[in-house]
């Protein structure tokens, strides 16, 4: 007897949570997959969160509490972090769990990331959808062929980093210049894409450019050392996570040797480089990236038809304080380009306001407002027959 009620009790409880189990498999999983935590990365992740927020998908509590130690199970969506600590290897790892664990969509923040999870899910009957921010190489990467021409379940938002902006910056700083140094890492596509435009623009500029790689951060040091050794009188890094990592190193080095350390990254001036120049608006890439994020959640856009999102910024930072270590004073013409520097330990007053110091904010509109700004940004992102006819044409002229 007590049997039979027991097993009745418990047909009754499976009942009673069935339709809870189901609604639990109707919340959409979005993992959120990052190389590692950079200042950068940092931001773009912010943008995304807040403008969950903005949509619903998270309540202030939940955002206010998200700890990216933790995965969240949220009464709207369920969030899997997952950060690999510059480990490369580990990125596979990552990939190969949140697809184990059913997610909906995968968010990379990275090139690398970007790259391992796309090649992981191209050949998927029923991929998740991916959805990439801060990719700076998407094409050289083999992410995507062109804009519009790209897997189905793949888009994202691109940001253009001028590096015939930055690189002549050298010879603002020092119209004598004559020899310039760069690091690449041969196992990071963004990063010998960079380093061969920082060598074809400064030849261009009549400038010798020696090269020197780094695969670890062992090989930094030396790879430094390879290049003081060779006379440069500045070093000018591409974007390569590594130096990211590495910049203490690189600071105190060229410090050592009296000479400027140039990245490509305005933000890299709160870690001690000479001079930041390069793109800026990382939290609005992360915006960006959820407003396709929102829109492929509430079925309104099809990924497929969306081409991939190119923005553009530049600005320039100088750390007058590393200069000063350097024994090396900034010219005039260079500060003049600067839309902040930083001295004794602050970032001027004064200065153009439209380069963030750190992340930015979402702007204050209603739902409905934020529902017809973002409709009508996606109308400009859909791709035409016309425009993939005219991509696919370009690629088979440039493979002729």
């Amino acid at each position: 007897m007590c049997i039979r009620l027991l097993l009745g009790l418990l047909i009754v409880a499976l009942l009673l949570a069935a339709p809870a189990l189901a609604q639990d498999d109707e919340t959409p999983t979005i993992a959120f997959l990052r190389y590692a935590g950079t200042a950068p990365v940092a931001e773009a992740t912010d943008g995304i969160l807040d403008s969950l927020e903005a949509y619903g998908y998270l309540s202030p509590a939940e955002r206010a509490g998200l700890d990216e130690s933790f995965d969240l199970n949220g009464q709207n969506i369920n969030l899997l972090y997952r950060d690999a600590g510059f480990d490369l290897p580990s990125v596979n790892l990552m990939v190969e769990e949140v697809i184990d664990k059913g997610a909906d969509v995968i968010v990379t923040i990275t090139t690398q990331v970007a790259q391992i999870a796309v090649n992981a899910t191209r050949d998927m009957e029923d991929p998740p959808a991916i959805l990439f921010s801060l990719v700076t190489t998407p094409f050289g990467a083999g992410i995507a062929d062109s804009t519009c021409i790209k897997p189905d379940h793949v888009t994202g938002t691109q940001p253009l980093m001028s590096f015939a902006d930055y690189v002549p910056l050298v010879l603002v700083q020092d119209p004598d210049i004559q020899v310039i140094g760069t690091i690449v890492s041969p196992d990071q596509p963004t990063s010998v894409i960079g380093a061969q435009l920082i060598q074809d623009i400064g030849a261009s500029l009549g400038l010798t450019v020696e090269v020197a790689s780094a695969i670890t951060l062992a090989d930094l040091g030396v790879a430094t050392e390879s290049l003081l050794s060779k006379g440069v009188e500045a070093i000018v890094l591409s974007v390569t996570p590594l130096t990211l990592q590495g910049t203490p190193v690189l600071v105190q080095m060229t410090a050592e040797f009296g000479i400027p350390l140039y990245a490509p990254i305005i933000q890299q001036v709160y870690r001690g480089v000479t001079v930041g120049a390069g793109f800026h608006g990382f939290y609005q890439e992360g915006v960006i990236a959820a407003t396709i994020l929102n829109a492929h959640l509430s079925g309104d856009v099809d990924i497929a038809d969306l081409a991939i999102n190119q923005s553009r910024s530049f600005g320039v930072a100088i750390n007058l304080d590393t200069a000063a270590n350097q024994g090396i004073e900034i010219s005039e013409d260079l500060l003049a380009r600067a839309n902040f520097v930083i001295e004794s330990g602050e970032r001027s007053e004064g200065m153009a306001s439209d380069v963030a110091e750190t992340r930015s904010m979402m702007q204050d509109r209603s739902l409905d407002e934020r529902r017809a700004a973002d409709a009508e940004f996606l109308a400009g992102l859909e791709c035409t027959p016309e425009m993939i006819a005219e991509q696919q044409a370009a690629l088979d002229a440039a493979e002729g």
